[in-house]
């Protein structure tokens, strides 16, 4: 089975999207739409905007968005058999399976962006990347730390096996970094981002985004998406909804959806948009799948 998946935060670059945009009239198409869509130029941000101005949350999401759904649309044939997004990549993942149209995926990714900012300005907070840990080693830290001190830090992204990136306050997540590396960590690396992506510390985004996926209409999807918090294949756009919401609060749980997807027939993975970041980190899952991509 033929597998499309999508990436999140951390994918852009200066210069995003411009080939497509220069040799492609359907993605010059899309281009325009979402300029439309936003109100703003975004695609010159872009196509030359400095690394500073494209790492802003707010430009950064509806860009990788946008690049990702550009590069789907030019894969004549893409008739996708199952799908997933890491984060954000879930909204991309949604147009390919037709669950929701391109126009009102932006709108919400939008909407997502400029929630997450807000709740990044609204407590200082952090990632850190943690290597060759085990996974329960990880999750037992970040419990005891939370518990201990009331200085929130979790699991935030299960990359592939030996990567887990937690999310917290600044001060949970210096602890846990540094009693990580006691416990064997081979790297425990705070992460240049501004924010608690996936922990409890996003409520106040969740709260705004739940509103207006309550209200966007989605549609029965062509094909089963494995969404990032239970790592389960869907075709109820209800429950598809929901754990859209849960996606803010809740780990990424990226390294069980692609388990789940090769136990379910997947044998080849195409990535759609900026950047081969999920390509790698298929292989490191399993070496022996066919990954490419398309950007």
């Amino acid at each position: 089975m033929h597998a499309f998946v999508f990436p999140g935060q951390g994918s852009q670059f200066s210069g995003m999207g411009k080939n497509l945009y220069e040799t492609n009239q359907d993605s010059k198409v899309i281009f325009e739409q979402a300029n439309e869509i936003l109100g703003f130029r975004i695609s010159d941000i872009m196509f030359t905007g400095t690394d500073e101005a494209l790492k802003q949350t707010n430009i950064t999401q509806p860009a990788i968005f946008i690049h990702s759904v550009a590069a789907f649309k030019t894969i004549a044939d893409a008739k996708p058999e199952m799908v997933a997004g890491h984060s954000l990549g879930e909204f991309s993942a949604l147009v390919a399976n037709q669950t929701l149209s391109f126009e009102h995926a932006l709108k919400l990714v939008a909407l997502r962006a400029s929630a997450m900012q807000k709740a990044c300005e609204n407590q200082a907070s952090t990632m850190a990347a943690i290597l060759a840990l085990a996974d329960e080693i990880v999750e037992e830290i970040c419990t005891r730390i939370t518990n201990e001190t009331g200085e929130i830090v979790v699991p935030a992204n299960y990359n592939c096996p030996g990567q887990i990136v937690i999310s917290g306050t600044m001060k949970g997540v210096e602890m846990a970094c540094e009693q990580m590396k006691a416990a064997g960590a081979k790297r425990a690396l705070i992460l240049p981002v501004g924010g608690a992506f996936h922990s409890p510390l996003m409520m106040s985004a969740k709260d705004e985004l739940a509103k207006a996926i309550h209200e966007t209409n989605f549609n029965a999807p062509i094909c089963p998406i494995y969404q990032n918090v239970n790592a389960n294949a869907l075709s109820d756009a209800n429950l598809i909804k929901e754990n859209l919401i849960a996606q803010l609060t809740g780990a990424v749980k990226w390294t069980q959806c692609v388990q789940h997807m090769i136990a379910d027939g997947a044998v080849r993975f195409t990535e759609s948009g900026p950047g081969k970041v999920l390509q790698g980190l298929i292989q490191k899952i399993n070496k022996e799948m066919m990954v490419d991509g398309v950007s």
